[in-house]
């Protein structure tokens, strides 16, 4: 018989191995939680930081686009580069140059520097999340992995939730009378104990030098979104001379050479024989349009609720806490019907959010700047439902006919191209906005709606050229 010192010696390095994988988790679940939270931090502080800094509308449309520009078109890259020279190795130099890009963040002096940080901090984010799954592939074991990614969901959502809110009190509380500088400098804190953490923790592993990675693929790729970016938003600002205008077909010749690249690069970023699969060529075009739509439209919000009707930072958050919360609720309930109920979600979640965008749009025609907080409620709510029913099934139903050994490279196309349709829809709609808002922003907000209504509208047809089903074993 073993004595009570005996048992003790032989389960210690179970419940230690046991430990450290929930440590592990913790780290990873830490490093995407600091990237949604700055993703979206800027809906809420980017008038506070335009009347600090100046840049006016310009400014606002680059502080979202800039971040998802960097980290959409490095993402996939940065997964490669995990897998050429060690996940371990590239999450610590990802998390470390994130926290110093928060830092630049919080003590930019204008607004060029500032948009120049997001872009750095957006690109250290892209070398970061996808290494998380890999990593704990490589500490969990393959029968218990399924309780680390289960926390994924609840985790993120609240983060959706919690971090608009956090951003909102901490400008209202202007700590040090920093303003909205503490949302950014408070990741020093929170970046940098998850990297000592990492630095403990995370396992070691050598990578695969013979990975290939297309480096002018991503470099044609991001001339073509900083091309059509800046000449819209140049465009957008000072009206469409020569300048704009010329970004823009620039942009327009990089793509070409980008599609180019793709047909004859040995590894490219998006494989031909994916674009050639028509359900997921079309997922593909059906997210890009609806993902921009709403992203813009979570923008023209914040901005409404703050311009329009006066409400500071922290008020605005709390009024668009009924959106988040119907995000995270549908998202988490598709996840159980998915598999029932295939495009017929995506449908769902497209007609749900024209719903609550026409409420939304007809409320605002009738009242103006004298719409109250508690009438937006019903609204936001009906928008959050179909936007997190659209979230939780749109690009699992695309890769629903994919062959097997194409499915990780489907996957992670379509989630760079999410961030690049952020960045669009950043910029697109946020001009629709400003340029309308002379005639007042209760106009500009009616314009907007009634753009991103028709958008979500023609995303409608496309569903019927998805796949029926989701497949079986969906990729986390």
């Amino acid at each position: 018989m073993l004595s009570d010192s005996d048992t003790d010696t032989e389960q210690t390095p179970q419940a230690a191995s046991a430990k450290r994988r929930w440590a592990i988790l913790a780290v990873v679940l830490a490093a995407d939680v600091l990237d949604l939270v700055d993703a979206t931090i800027t809906n809420i502080a980017a008038p506070a930081i335009t009347e600090d800094l100046g840049g006016g509308p310009a400014l606002i449309q680059w502080l979202g686009a800039s971040y998802a520009l960097a980290l959409g078109v490095l993402l996939v890259v940065g997964g490669r580069l995990g897998d050429k020279y060690g996940r371990r190795r590239l999450f610590l130099a990802g998390l470390t140059g994130f926290t110093l890009a928060s830092l630049a963040c919080g003590l930019a002096p204008t607004p060029g520097t500032l948009v120049a940080a997001r872009l750095v901090q957006g690109a250290f984010g892209a070398l970061v999340i996808p290494q998380g799954f890999g990593i704990l592939g490589a500490a969990w074991p393959r029968e218990h992995i399924g309780k680390a990614f289960s926390l994924f969901g609840p985790v993120m959502g609240l983060s959706a939730v919690g971090g608009p809110v956090l951003a909102g009190f901490l400008i209202d509380a202007d700590l040090g009378g920093l303003g909205w500088r503490p949302m950014f400098l408070i990741n020093l804190v929170l970046g940098g104990a998850a990297l000592l953490a990492a630095v403990r923790l995370l396992p070691h592993d050598d990578g695969d030098r013979a990975t290939a990675i297309d480096g002018l693929g991503a470099t044609l790729l991001g001339a073509t979104m900083l091309g059509l970016l800046s000449g819209l938003i140049e465009g957008s600002a000072n009206g469409w001379t020569a300048t704009p205008v010329l970004l823009v077909a620039a942009g327009l010749a990089a793509f070409a050479l980008f599609c180019r690249r793709q047909t004859t690069a040995p590894d490219p970023l998006i494989r031909p024989s994916l674009l050639r699969n028509r359900g997921f060529t079309s997922g593909l075009v059906l997210g890009v349009v609806f993902f921009a739509a709403v992203s813009g439209l979570l923008y023209v919000i914040s901005l409404f609720l703050q311009q329009g009707l006066g409400r500071s930072p922290s008020e605005t958050a709390l009024g668009l806490l009924p959106l988040s919360v119907g995000i995270v609720i549908a998202s988490i309930a598709c996840y159980g019907l998915i598999g029932r109920f295939g495009r017929t979600l995506v449908l769902a979640g497209l007609l749900i959010t024209l719903t609550g965008t026409g409420w939304l749009l007809a409320q605002t025609a009738a009242t103006g700047t004298d719409t109250g907080t508690w009438a937006l409620v019903p609204p936001l709510l009906v928008i959050g439902i179909g936007m997190g029913t659209c979230f939780g099934t749109v690009y699992d139903v695309t890769i629903g006919d994919i062959a097997q050994e194409e499915a990780g490279s489907a996957s992670g196309s379509l989630s760079a191209v999410q961030q690049l349709a952020n960045a669009i829809g950043a910029a697109t709609v946020t001009t629709v906005f400003f340029k309308t808002a002379r005639d007042g922003t209760a106009h500009a907000m009616t314009v907007s709606l009634a753009v991103v209504a028709g958008v979500t509208l023609l995303c409608c047809p496309l569903v019927r050229l998805l796949p029926y089903k989701a497949p079986e074993a969906r990729p986390h």
